[in-house]
């Protein structure tokens, strides 16, 4: 599914290749966080270099709903429950240090539009975490106010806003972004990278496209490849959008349900055009029986309001979540810091992708700011280790559920599905796509977990760690390093 933004937005030409061995930082990834690290080291001096596998914002950059703001549902105070106090206003202080320089990167652009974030609750259970956001906000100096609902036309059980927030047109963003990076002598080049080492004094990464070699390696793909360490922290969760056209007056916010049913609401203006652009219910990856649900609920939803909304893009993206919902800013495990990475954004990634590059780039030129310092070294509490063990325990029942259906013997789907089954000894998953069934092994090459059917997107997704593959088994996103291993295709 294309999002909106690809739909109508710029997109960004690759740079050919040229010389892959005298770069003082490589950079995996070409979506907000990568882009603007790259940018802010370039901008300082640094040879850079940015390997995208496939096209730039291809995953969450290019799908998000893209909201810059430090108000995010009832997520202060979950995050104080789960965090130490220094932690979570380390958090805060990047976040708006992220917003701040993000603005000032792209001043000169259309690509943003200010509004009051607002969260709002439904029902009476919503309106009690609203109370305890606000008390969190307090905190950690936030002057978040009551309030903000107004505009939007249905009734709700209490409103928490904060001014000077703002919404973000992804794909311009990122066209800024990569002609800022060229105007520094950076490049853009399609590469999928394989595997990330530590040589000598520097690093070296094994792409399709041959072997790079740099000083430092920023990994800002979400998922960091390879990652089995880093990925068994992370849970992936898919989340799902759509943009519609209506003549009904349309929210003057962006805001954001902290209760049943989950709803995410903004507008965009694409050929001088208002659309409303809404997010629905997410699922751990892997883990639903039928996304096209939680699309259809998404449509329902959005008519009972707007009776005339008619859906012009439906499209869905992927995050990753801590288990202290603080993100992860850091080097790799081993790599002596010559592998630095950045992920667990928790559908965040507009403000935690700029935070996160100011705390890579400024800890390579040396200079990293305390509040990065706090965030990478926080330790664990007990609640977020317990939710650690919790994510295990749900990803050995999800890879036990799939195992029972792999059970039963192979069979070709209608149009449009995927089933697991087995042909001798051997998981497989047959999906029918376009007219032509496919065969791919189902257990993921990442730690061979199994996979599962996204009939919404088409896709064969890891219940493990959120790695996607095409109906071919080619390689879509997460922490995966090469395709399902394709064994049958048949008209």
């Amino acid at each position: 599914m294309t999002s909106l933004w690809h739909a109508t937005g710029p997109s960004v030409q690759l740079d050919a290749p040229g010389r892959r061995d005298s770069f003082d930082v490589v950079v995996v990834g070409a979506g907000i966080t990568g882009l603007t690290t790259a940018v802010l080291l370039a901008r300082g001096g640094a040879h850079v270099v940015v390997l995208e596998a496939r096209e730039v914002g291809a995953a969450a950059t290019g799908s998000t709903t893209a909201k810059l703001s430090v108000l995010q549902g009832d997520r202060l105070h979950r995050i104080l429950e789960l965090a130490r106090r220094d932690a979570a206003r380390a958090f805060v202080e990047g976040s708006i240090e992220g917003m701040r320089q993000l603005r000032a990167l792209l001043a000169d652009t259309d690509a943003v539009q200010s509004r009051p974030a607002v969260s709002y609750a439904n029902g009476e259970e919503g309106a009690e975490s609203l109370e305890r956001e606000l008390l969190a906000a307090a905190e950690l100096g936030l002057p978040v106010e009551r309030g903000g609902a107004e505009s939007l036309p249905f009734e709700t059980a209490g409103a928490i806003q904060l001014a000077d927030q703002a919404q973000l047109e992804p794909m311009a963003m990122l066209a800024a972004l990569a002609a800022e990076l060229r105007a520094h002598g950076g490049t853009i080049v399609r590469a999928s990278v394989r595997t990330v080492r530590v040589v000598g004094r520097g690093v070296e990464l094994d792409t399709d496209a041959g072997a790079w070699s740099g000083g430092v390696a920023v990994l800002a793909t979400g998922a960091p490849v390879p990652a089995r360490g880093t990925a068994s922290m992370l849970t992936a969760h898919r989340s799902y959008a759509a943009a519609y056209r209506t003549s009904s007056p349309l929210p003057a916010v962006m805001a954001l349900s902290v209760d049943a049913p989950s709803r995410s609401l903004r507008t965009a203006t694409v050929g001088g055009e208002e659309l409303l652009v809404a997010g629905g219910r997410g699922h751990a990856v892997g883990r639903h029986s039928d996304p096209r649900r939680l699309v259809a609920e998404l449509d329902d939803w959005v008519r009972a309001h707007w009776p005339d909304a008619q859906r012009t893009h439906v499209w869905s993206a992927q995050d990753y979540r801590t288990p202290d919902r603080l993100p992860w800013i850091s080097a790799r495990p081993g790599s002596r810091g010559r592998v630095l990475l950045a992920t667990g954004f928790d559908k965040w990634g507009m403000s935690s992708g700029a935070m996160a590059a100011i705390a890579l780039s400024a800890r390579i030129g040396g200079e990293e700011p305390s509040w990065a310092r706090t965030l990478r070294r926080r330790g664990t509490t007990p609640r977020a280790a317990g939710r650690l063990a919790g994510g295990v325990a749900a990803t050995a029942r999800a890879d036990a559920v799939a195992f029972a259906r792999t059970l039963r013997p192979a069979k070709a789907p209608a149009e449009g599905e995927g089933v697991l089954g087995r042909v001798g000894l051997r998981a497989v998953g047959t999906s029918t796509v376009d007219g032509q069934t496919r065969q791919v092994s189902a257990r993921c090459p990442h730690v061979g977990a199994l996979v599962q059917w996204n009939a919404q997107e088409r896709s064969w997704d890891c219940t493990a760690h959120g790695s996607r593959f095409a109906a071919d088994g080619s390689r879509l996103e997460g922490p995966a390093a090469c395709p399902l291993q394709e064994l049958r295709r048949a008209g």
